[in-house]
């Protein structure tokens, strides 16, 4: 209890605290070596030519790094999609919120991808949340291949620079490792814990935070979805609901939040289902769970947030060993 007390009590000291710390960049050496070289590395036009992953290729893997994305490549015999005469709300592009950014990395053959994430509020100021399937590959001591987080990326710009996930700072529940991504569709949930930028700047001093809710049910309004597609040089947002879907895929059993909305394809996996909260925003779910996230871009799945993600979130919060897949 005690060392969680001194970590909010550092995590409100005043901003001002931090302006010697991110003057650092005009011109003098990085704060974050790393976060510079990572800086320099993911220029605009190795941003703006990364791609989600190849799902044929690469879904059965651990070892290549982040997976799936919110359509799957594989046909499935259950229901998934739009029902008959069911209203699809239309998204658009723009050019992003602070909290929303999405993960760039390598694969294997030194290929740039994305999956979507958001900044929660913690005590630390430096957590992500994403999907499961984009976290898995970077458990314990995998290689990081250039994997860093950039809030409101947007057109090839880094607005507030990058992010580097920590070593041994990748969170999925053991039950997705030891289930696999269709028998642990419910546990399709992860955080990232990052180091500063090149300046110094936390992350959520640079950006804020989402308030992280669990154990509100399956059905809310308005949810405001937000998700990056792969090869697109700007988010998408859509304004729609969540509703109860129970899983008629005995595959991927479950029950899981579910919301109409158009075009959330391949890249969108990990990306935030937002509520309006007081000062701002709380998230109620991500993008994947049932079928990685959904089998057609009209309709995308979240795992339920429960107890299970709230326990998952104090293990990153207080920075004990994560799990890993097994041996």
């Amino acid at each position: 209890m005690a060392r969680a007390a001194i970590a909010v009590a550092a995590a409100l000291l005043p901003c001002a605290a931090l302006a010697p710390v991110a003057a650092a960049h005009g011109g003098k050496a990085p704060v974050n070596p790393l976060a510079a070289r990572l800086d320099a590395y993911w220029s605009a036009a190795r941003l703006t030519a990364a791609r989600p992953v190849d799902t044929g290729l690469e879904a059965n893997s651990a070892a290549s790094g982040l997976e799936t994305d919110s359509v799957s490549s594989t046909a499935s015999p259950a229901v998934d999609g739009p029902q008959p005469g069911e209203y699809i709300p239309p998204s658009h592009s723009f050019d992003g919120m602070s909290q929303v950014g999405t993960f760039f990395w390598t694969d294997v053959s030194g290929t740039g991808r994305t999956c979507s994430g958001s900044v929660v509020r913690s005590p630390g100021r430096n957590l992500v949340l994403s999907a499961g399937h984009c976290l898995r590959g970077y458990s314990g001591t995998s290689p990081r291949r250039n994997l860093a987080f950039v809030p409101r990326y947007h057109d090839g710009q880094k607005p507030y620079g990058v992010f580097p996930v920590r070593a041994n700072g990748v969170y999925v529940p053991q039950q997705y490792y030891d289930l696999g991504e269709h028998a642990g569709a419910e546990y399709d949930y992860g955080f990232a814990v990052t180091e500063p930028n090149q300046d110094g700047t936390p992350l959520e001093d640079a950006t804020g935070g989402v308030q992280l809710l669990t154990g509100t049910g399956y059905h809310h309004a308005p949810v405001r979805m937000i998700g990056y597609p792969g090869g697109a040089e700007k988010p998408l947002e859509c304004w729609s609901r969540t509703t109860r879907w129970d899983s008629d895929d005995p595959a991927e059993p479950g029950s899981y939040p579910r919301i109409a909305c158009d075009a959330f394809v391949d890249g969108t996996s990990g990306g935030p289902m937002l509520v309006p909260w007081p000062g701002g925003w709380a998230v109620i779910g991500v993008i994947g769970g049932y079928h990685t996230g959904g089998y057609t871009p009209q309709i995308s799945y979240s795992a339920y947030f429960g107890k299970n993600v709230r326990a998952l979130y104090g293990d990153a919060v207080a920075g004990v060993p994560p799990a890993s897949p097994a041996s």
